[in-house]
């Protein structure tokens, strides 16, 4: 196991943190590791790849509303 200490976190943070233990039914040492470990695991956005969609997506309904009003 190891350990690590976490120095200068804001009062703000260390209070929002406790809310999401209190709501999770975990320890504060447990939220915080469960956020480490989804943050590290989580998958970078591809932001390119998404707005790139919602074009294609957006063009696509606004053609078919366009055909309908006539």
């Amino acid at each position: 196991m190891i350990t690590i200490t976490i120095k200068g976190l804001s009062k703000e943070a260390h209070r929002e943190l406790k809310k999401r233990a209190v709501t999770h039914g975990r320890s504060l040492n447990t939220e915080a590791i469960a956020v480490l470990e989804a943050s590290v695991r989580s998958q970078p956005v591809e932001a390119e790849g998404i707005i790139q969609r919602a074009r294609q997506f957006f063009a696509i309904h606004s053609s078919s509303r366009s055909r309908r009003r006539i």
